[in-house]
């Protein structure tokens, strides 16, 4: 009589999955116990005193900066095995055929789980007219990939709750949306530059076939990337944020950022147009400036101009944009942040 037996995984893979597994358990502990050290390292071990500025701050440092960098850790996890079923080819082949309206929707739901850097907007673009996708769909999925940012969703669940980065997240697809049908109806396929229109695209593979073992090494190897590349901005940034939660008044910041200041939303978008942080740097800066009154929705319109409306982008994007549809791409963006801005502060 034959028995049936289910083939054993190899040596290898089993390896990798205790590994996993292990790591898991060690991030759960490390993430429970990082407040508790934070505040005896600053209390008991320094003898600082909770309500001084100084204790105060870095016990906000200590807490935040481990704190921050698990939760992008396993974020950066599990949005890249997600990223490993979405190459650019099969990006462009998911977008191809789609109608304006229906495709906004789905290509600016498509930007959350593809989020590709500002170095990829030309390529992008570019496949995407040559697969005969519509303008306007086009940048509902370039708006979307860099503003719905997946380190920002992490650092503001991590900070805020659920709620707020729900928020975030709606928002931005709302922002893409309406972004993208809006500069797909108004046309603008001549303010594209000429040689874009003249590239012929080849066959593209979807991608390769890749196994459970392929996909978890891939994810580690781009949260040592990613967390290598953003750590040093998580720092930086968490420090200015526990400088603001120690020793900037509270009523100043209100004054500057508060709702009773109707100008303070399109002043914030203004402002983080041509700066450029990622949210890494910039979401402990919108932690400490909330903590000491200012406005979410003042500070969330300035998070946003700041990560969404990247100078980089702009520039490269440049290269494929003629200069008209480019300050409409800025200001239809910028609009849309500003409304939302004054609907977040209405709300909250």
């Amino acid at each position: 009589m034959t028995t049936l037996t289910s083939p054993s995984l190899p040596h290898s893979e089993k390896r990798l999955y205790i590994t996993l597994t292990v790591a898991v358990f060690a991030w759960l502990a490390a993430y429970n116990i990082i407040q508790p050290i934070a505040n005896w390292i600053s209390f008991t071990a320094l003898g600082l005193a909770p309500d001084s500025r100084l204790g105060s701050s870095l016990a906000f440092f200590l807490y935040d900066v481990p704190k921050i960098l698990l939760l992008l850790s396993g974020m950066v996890f599990g949005i890249s095995i997600i990223r490993t079923f979405f190459s650019p080819e099969r990006t462009r082949a998911l977008l191809g055929g789609k109608r304006e309206g229906v495709g906004n929707i789905f290509a600016a739901m498509l930007g959350i789980v593809t989020p590709f850097c500002s170095c990829s907007a030309v390529p992008l673009f570019i496949g995407f007219v040559e697969s005969g996708i519509p303008l306007g769909v086009t940048f509902s999925f370039l708006i979307a990939a860099p503003t719905i940012n997946e380190v920002a969703v992490v650092m503001l669940f991590g900070l805020f709750g659920w709620k707020v980065a729900g928020l975030y997240i709606t928002s931005g697809l709302v922002i893409a949306i309406v972004a993208g049908f809006i500069i797909g109806r108004l046309k603008m396929e001549r303010y594209v530059e000429d040689f874009v229109w003249q590239i012929k695209g080849g066959a593209q593979a979807l991608g390769e076939k890749l196994t459970w073992s392929d996909r978890i090494e891939r994810a580690w190897d781009s949260v040592k990337e990613i967390v290598g590349k953003v750590w040093l901005y998580v720092v930086v940034g968490i420090a200015v944020g526990a400088g603001i939660h120690g020793y900037v008044p509270a009523d100043a910041l209100a004054g500057i950022m508060g709702k009773s200041a109707w100008w303070s939303v399109p002043a914030a978008v203004l402002i983080g147009i041509p700066l450029y942080s990622n949210a890494a740097g910039v979401i402990p800066i919108v932690s400490a400036l909330i903590e000491k009154g200012a406005s979410l929705g003042t500070v969330l319109a300035f998070m946003m101009a700041v990560v969404g409306l990247s100078l980089p982008e702009t520039i490269i994007l440049r290269r494929v944009l003629k200069p008209q549809l480019i300050a409409v791409f800025i200001g239809v963006i910028a609009v849309a942040i500003i409304i939302t801005g004054y609907l977040f502060n209405w709300i909250m």
